[in-house]
C-alpha cells in the first residue's frame, strides 16, 4: 500500500479502502447531540430540566484535539497520540512505515503501534530500538543520540523563550485566578487572622454578668458571615449552589406538579399510541396464555395445540431475531417483541408443562378405566391414543408410546398378582369354613341328587348342591372368568399384545401427529431393544396366568393360610391400588371377607375324605355340582389356552410355550377327573337315599328311584364327557387340547361300573332293611334310609305314596325298579357311555346283567319265600290229612278245603303284587303256581296207593288249581302237572285207570260247576282283555 493510500485511510479513519459497512465508531464521532440521538428516542424522550453547567460539561467532554494527525481511542475520543511520527533518532520520517516493512500489524493493532510512538505513554524504548533500529550500527546510534539531544535542546529552548517572554502574563493570570477563587470562596470577606493576645491576669467575669451576655451577642454577630458562605465556592457549600438548591428543587417540584400533565400529555399520547400499535400487532400473543388456560379448562385439545404452536413460533422468531442482532442494540420494537416473547413463552411453557404432567398422569390412569369406560376427555375407548397424540403434538422428551406400553405392562403384571392372591384368599377362606362345617345329612344329599328329575343343572344349578357349596363354585368360576375370559385379564393381555403389534408394524402411528417441525417423529418408532422387551413382557404375562391356573388345579390345600393374606392382598378395584379389576361386589359387603389375622379359620380337619387332596374342590360337594362347574371351568380354561396360543409369540414360537399350554390342559383335566371320580364313588354309596318310596308319575308300578338314578348317572356321564374332551372350548386352529389318555378313560370306565354295583347294593339294602316307625309322624330316620314315617301318613296326601313299612311292598317295588333298571336304564346308560367315550362295554355289560340278574333272583326269592312256605304247609297238611281220601270210596263232588285255602293265599299275594307292582303279577303268580305244583307233586309222592276215589279227588284238586290259574301257567308248571299225573298213575291199578276214564265226563261237569261257584272268589285270576306288560319268566330257583 502506498503512502498516499495510507494517508487517505488515516484521514478518513478507515482500515480498508473498500469497506463493506459503515464503521460503528463513526456513529460516535464528531456529531452533534441531536445527530447522536435516535429519532424515535427523541420523539419519546421526556423533557428534563438541565443544569446551567451542562454546557460546560459538554464542552469538556466534546474537547477536540488540536494536534494534527492525532488518533482516536476505541470509544471514539481523540487523544494527543499521533497516528504516525518521524523517528526521534532522525533515521526516517515515518516510524509506522518502517514497522509495516518489518511485517508488524501496527496499522490494525493500536496498542502495539503506541509502544513505538514517542508521544504515547506506553512508549517502549527497548522495543523501539530492537525493532526499528535492529540493523543500525553503533555509529548510526551515536548519530541518532546527537540528533535526539539537539531535538531536546531545541524544545527546551523554545519552552524557555516562551516562559521568559510571557512571564508577566503568567503572573497576572495566576493572580487573577487566585483573586477569582478567593472572591468566590469567601464572597469578598477575606478572614483576618488576629494576632495572639496576652492576658495580664486571670480575672474572669461571672457567668451571669453583662459581659457574658454581650459575648453571646458577639457570637451571634460572628455567625452572620456564615450566611454568605452558603454561596461561597467551597466544598461545604457545594461550590456555591447550596443556597439556591432547595428553592430550585421546590420550584422544580411545583412546576412539575402544575405543568407536568400539560407538558407530558403529548408524550403520553405518543407512548399510548405506540403501545396500542404494538398491542394490536401482537394481540394474539398477549391473549395466548389466557387462551391456553381456557382450552385446558374446556378440554379443547385441538385449539390448545394451535395456540401452543403460535406461541412457540412467536418465541422462535424472537430467538432468531436475538441471534441475528448479535451485539447490535435492538430497536424499541424489536426489544418489545423479544421481551413480550420471553414473557409469553415463559407463561405458556409453565402452563403447558403443568398440563403435560397432568397428561402423563392421565395416560397412566387410563389402565384403570373399564373396558367400556370413557377417557378423561369424555371420548369412549382408545383414550390413551388421544393422550399420546396430544403429548406428541406438544412435544416431549420421552416417548409417550413407550411409557404407556411399559406402564400397561406393569399394570397388568400387578393386576394378575393382586387379583389372583385375593382370589386364593377368598377361596381358601370359604373352603375352610365348609370343611369345618357339619357333614350334610342323607336327606340333604338326597334332595340334591333328586333335583335333576325336576330340571337340568343348566336350568337351575343352585339346586344340585347346598347354597354354600354352590357359592364357592361360583366364586371359583368368577375368579377364573376374571382371569381367563376375553373380557378379563387375559383379554387385556391379548389386547395389550395387539396394541404392541400395531405400534411395531406402524399401523397405530398413522393417525398420530409428528409435532412441530416433525420433532416428535422420533417417538413414533420403537427401538429394537424395546421391541424385544415388550415381546418378553407379553410372554411373561401369559406365563404368569398359566402358572397360576395350573397351581389352582394342581396344588394341595394350603396349610398355613396366614401366608396368603399377611399382608392382606390389595383389591384391584380399590383406590389404593389404582383400580384393578377383580373383587366381586358381594365380597365387599360380605362380612366373611373381613379378614382378621388374629382370628384365622382353623385348618381343615383330616377325615380321610377324597376331596381333602384338592384345593379347587369344595368340601362335601357332590359329583353333580362337580361335573357341572368343572366342565365350565375347563371350557373356560380351554378357551383361554386357545386365546393364549393365538398370540404369535406362543403359537408360532419354538413349541415349548405351546407344549406348556397342553400340559396345563392335561394336568387340570386329570386332577378334575380324579376329584369327580372320588365324589362319584361317594355319591354311589349314598345312592340308596334316592329311594323315597313314592311312585313314578309316568309308570305307577315303579318308584322315582330308577328315573332319579338314570338322571343322576346321565348327568355325571355328560359332564365327564365334557371334561375329558372339552369339546365346547373355542380354541380355533390352536392344538392346545390333547386327547384324553387311556388312563383317564379307564378310570372313568371303572368308576362307572363300580357306581352301578354300589347302586344295586343300595337298592337291596333299602328293600331288606327293617324300618322302624315312630310315634311322631314327622320324624325322619337318622340312618339315611328312606323312612316310611312320612310316606305312610302321606297316603292321605296323594296316591303317589306307598306303605313302605311293609317289607313285601318294598321288595315288590325294588323288584320292579330292578326290572326297569335292567331293561331300560342300564342299557341306556351303557349306550350313552359308549357313544360319549367311543369305547365298547361288552364285558362290563355282560357282567352288569349277571349281577342284576343275581340281585333280582335273590330279592325275588326273598319276597316269595314266605308265600311258598305258607303254600307248602297248606298243601302238605291238606293232602296228608286223614280225611283227604273220600269216605267209603264215594265219588268226590268237591275239591278239598286246602285247595281253597291255598288259592285264597294266592289271592292275597295277587292283590298285594297287582296293587304294588302290577308288572310283577304274572311273574310272581307263575312262579307260585310252579311252586304249588311242585308241592302237590311232593305231597302226592308221599302216598303210596290211590284208589279210584282218591285218584278222582287228586285229579279234581290238581285240575281245579290248574284251571283257576290257567293264565299264569308256564311250561314248567305244565311239566310238573304232567309229573303229578304220572305219579298218581304209578300209585293205582289198571282197573282204577279204566274207571277213571269213564268218570272223566262227570268230573269235567263237577269242575265246571266248581269253577262257576268260585268265580267271584277267584275273579282276580281271570285274564283281562287289556293285557299288561308281557310276563317275564320267573328267575331260576
Amino acid at each position: 500500500m502506498t503512502d498516499y493510500a495510507q494517508t487517505v485511510l488515516d484521514h478518513y479513519g478507515l482500515s480498508t479502502p473498500y469497506p463493506l459497512e459503515w464503521p460503528p465508531e463513526k456513529d460516535d464521532s464528531e456529531a452533534s447531540e441531536e445527530e447522536e440521538e435516535p429519532i424515535a428516542k427523541r420523539m419519546t424522550k421526556v423533557r428534563r430540566s438541565k443544569s446551567r453547567y451542562s454546557a460546560l460539561a459538554r464542552a469538556t467532554s466534546d474537547r477536540r484535539s488540536l494536534v494534527p494527525g492525532s488518533q482516536k481511542s476505541n470509544n471514539g475520543v481523540e487523544n494527543l497520540v499521533q497516528r504516525d511520527e518521524p523517528d526521534p533518532l532522525g533515521s526516517t520520517e515515518s516510524v509506522v512505515r518502517i514497522l509495516r516493512q518489518l511485517g508488524l500489524p501496527v496499522q490494525d493493532d493500536t496498542g502495539l503501534r503506541n509502544r513505538f510512538l514517542l508521544s504515547s505513554t506506553t512508549f517502549s524504548p527497548s522495543l523501539f530500538l530492537s525493532q526499528v533500529h535492529s540493523t543500525a550500527s553503533t555509529q548510526d546510534l551515536l548519530q541518532g543520540l546527537d540528533t535526539l539531544s539537539r531535538s531536546i535542546d531545541q524544545k527546551s529552548a523554545s519552552l524557555k523563550v516562551l516562559v521568559e517572554s510571557n512571564f508577566e502574563r503568567f503572573v497576572r493570570a495566576k493572580a487573577t485566578i487566585d483573586n477569582v477563587y478567593t472572591e468566590m470562596k469567601y464572597r469578598g470577606d477575606v478572614p483576618v487572622v488576629p494576632p495572639p493576645r496576652t492576658r495580664p491576669h486571670s480575672r474572669h467575669a461571672s457567668r451571669n454578668s453583662f459581659r457574658a451576655s454581650s459575648g453571646n451577642q458577639t457570637a451571634m454577630t460572628a455567625m452572620a458571615p456564615d450566611v454568605k458562605k452558603k454561596n461561597a465556592l467551597s466544598k461545604e457549600s457545594e461550590f456555591g449552589v447550596l443556597g439556591i438548591k432547595k428553592p430550585l428543587l421546590d420550584v422544580s417540584a411545583k412546576a412539575e406538579e402544575v405543568w407536568g400533565p400539560a407538558l407530558g400529555g403529548r408524550e403520553k399520547e405518543e407512548s399510548l399510541k405506540s403501545m396500542s400499535t404494538i398491542f394490536e400487532r401482537y394481540k394474539e400473543m398477549y391473549e395466548a396464555s389466557a387462551a391456553i388456560s381456557d382450552c385446558i379448562k374446556r378440554r379443547d385439545y385441538e385449539t390448545l395445540v394451535e395456540e401452543y404452536s403460535k406461541a412457540r413460533k412467536f418465541a422462535e422468531e424472537a430467538k432468531d431475531l436475538t441471534e441475528m442482532l448479535g451485539n447490535s442494540p435492538p430497536t424499541d420494537a424489536q426489544l418489545h417483541q423479544i421481551l413480550l416473547a420471553a414473557r409469553v413463552w415463559h407463561d405458556v411453557e409453565d402452563q403447558v408443562a403443568n398440563f403435560k404432567r397432568e397428561l402423563w398422569r392421565k395416560l397412566i390412569a387410563t389402565h384403570d378405566l373399564p373396558m367400556n369406560g370413557e377417557t378423561p376427555s369424555g371420548s369412549p375407548q382408545d383414550g390413551h391414543m388421544e393422550l399420546i397424540g396430544i403429548l406428541l403434538e406438544l412435544g416431549v422428551n420421552d416417548s409417550p408410546i413407550w411409557v404407556w406400553l411399559l406402564s400397561r405392562y406393569d399394570h397388568l403384571k400387578n393386576k394378575i398378582t393382586l387379583t389372583w392372591d385375593r382370589s386364593k384368599v377368598e377361596i381358601e377362606i370359604l373352603r375352610r369354613r365348609l370343611a369345618n362345617g357339619e357333614r350334610p345329612t342323607n336327606q340333604v344329599v338326597a334332595s340334591h341328587l333328586r333335583s335333576l328329575a325336576r330340571h337340568t343343572a343348566e336350568d337351575k344349578p343352585t339346586s344340585i348342591d347346598s347354597a354354600e357349596i354352590v357359592e364357592l363354585w361360583e366364586k371359583m368360576y368368577g375368579h377364573l372368568t376374571t382371569l381367563l375370559s376375553a373380557k378379563g385379564i387375559l383379554g387385556e393381555v391379548i389386547e395389550f399384545w395387539k396394541t404392541v403389534q400395531s405400534f411395531l408394524d406402524g399401523s397405530a402411528q398413522r393417525t398420530l401427529p409428528t409435532g412441530l417441525n416433525g420433532e416428535s417423529r422420533v417417538h413414533h418408532r420403537l427401538s429394537s431393544e424395546g421391541t424385544i422387551e415388550l415381546q418378553k413382557g407379553t410372554v411373561e404375562l401369559i406365563s404368569m396366568i398359566r402358572e397360576r391356573v395350573f397351581g389352582f388345579f394342581s396344588d394341595l390345600p394350603t396349610e398355613d393360610i396366614s401366608s396368603l393374606f399377611s399382608p392382606i392382598p390389595a383389591t384391584p378395584n380399590t383406590p389404593g391400588s389404582a383400580g384393578f379389576a377383580g373383587l366381586t361386589p358381594t365380597s365387599i359387603r360380605d362380612p366373611r371377607f373381613n379378614f382378621d389375622a388374629n382370628n384365622l379359620p382353623p385348618p381343615s380337619p383330616k377325615r380321610g375324605e377324597a376331596w381333602e387332596k384338592f384345593a379347587f374342590w369344595p368340601p362335601w360337594s357332590n359329583s353333580l355340582s362337580g361335573v357341572h362347574y368343572l366342565a365350565k371351568l375347563l371350557v373356560l380354561l380351554g378357551t383361554g389356552a386357545g386365546e393364549m396360543a393365538s398370540v404369535p409369540l406362543i403359537g408360532e414360537g419354538d413349541g415349548a410355550a405351546l407344549e406348556q399350554l397342553r400340559n396345563l390342559i392335561g394336568g387340570a383335566r386329570e386332577r378334575c377327573v380324579s376329584a369327580i371320580c372320588g365324589a362319584w364313588n361317594k355319591d354311589a354309596e349314598n345312592i340308596k337315599v334316592l329311594e323315597d318310596w313314592r311312585r313314578s308319575p309316568e309308570r305307577r308300578n315303579l318308584t322315582r328311584m330308577p328315573a332319579n338314578f338314570g338322571a343322576f348317572e346321565s348327568a355325571v356321564l355328560s359332564g365327564m364327557q365334557k371334561i375329558l374332551y372339552i369339546s365346547e372350548a373355542k380354541v380355533g386352529n390352536a392344538q392346545v387340547i390333547p386327547p384324553p389318555p387311556a388312563k383317564l378313560l379307564q378310570m372313568v370306565r371303572s368308576q362307572f361300573v363300580t357306581t352301578l354295583y354300589k347302586a344295586f347294593s343300595g337298592l337291596v339294602e333299602n328293600s331288606e332293611r327293617v324300618v322302624k316307625a315312630t310315634d311322631d309322624d314327622w320324624t325322619t330316620e337318622t340312618d339315611g334310609l328312606a323312612s316310611p314315617v312320612a310316606t305312610v301318613i302321606a297316603t292321605s296326601i296323594g296316591a303317589g305314596t306307598v306303605n313302605a313299612s311293609d317289607r313285601n311292598v318294598r321288595m315288590l317295588l325294588t323288584l320292579s325298579n330292578l326290572q326297569a333298571l335292567r331293561i331300560d336304564v342300564i342299557p341306556n346308560l351303557t349306550t350313552q357311555f359308549e357313544n360319549s367315550f367311543a369305547v365298547k362295554l361288552t364285558e362290563e355289560s355282560k357282567t352288569i346283567r349277571n349281577v342284576v340278574g343275581d340281585i333280582d333272583a335273590r330279592l325275588f326269592q326273598s319276597y316269595t319265600r314266605p308265600a311258598v312256605e305258607t303254600l307248602r304247609n297248606i298243601i302238605k297238611r291238606g293232602i296228608m290229612a286223614p280225611d283227604w281220601p273220600p269216605a267209603n270210596e264215594e265219588k268226590p263232588k268237591e275239591v278239598k278245603a286246602y285247595v281253597y285255602e291255598a288259592l285264597l293265599s294266592l289271592v292275597l299275594v295277587h292283590t298285594q303284587v297287582s296293587t304294588t307292582a302290577s308288572s310283577l303279577t304274572s311273574q310272581v303268580l307263575s312262579y307260585l303256581l310252579e311252586q304249588v305244583s311242585r308241592e302237590l307233586l311232593d305231597a302226592f309222592k308221599q302216598r303210596q296207593r290211590y284208589t279210584l276215589s282218591s285218584l278222582m279227588q287228586a285229579t279234581l284238586d290238581v285240575e281245579f288249581v290248574a284251571q283257576t290259574l290257567t293264565q299264569y301257567t308256564t311250561d314248567k308248571a305244565s311239566e310238573i302237572q304232567s309229573q303229578i299225573y304220572q305219579e298218581l298213575d304209578k300209585g293205582t291199578d289198571n282197573d282204577a285207570r279204566q274207571k277213571l276214564q269213564n268218570e272223566l265226563p262227570e268230573m269235567r261237569a263237577v269242575l265246571k260247576r266248581l269253577r262257576e261257584g268260585s268265580k267271584s272268589e277267584f275273579t282276580c285270576f281271570k285274564r283281562h282283555r287289556r293285557a299288561d306288560r308281557p310276563a317275564v319268566s320267573p328267575p331260576p330257583v
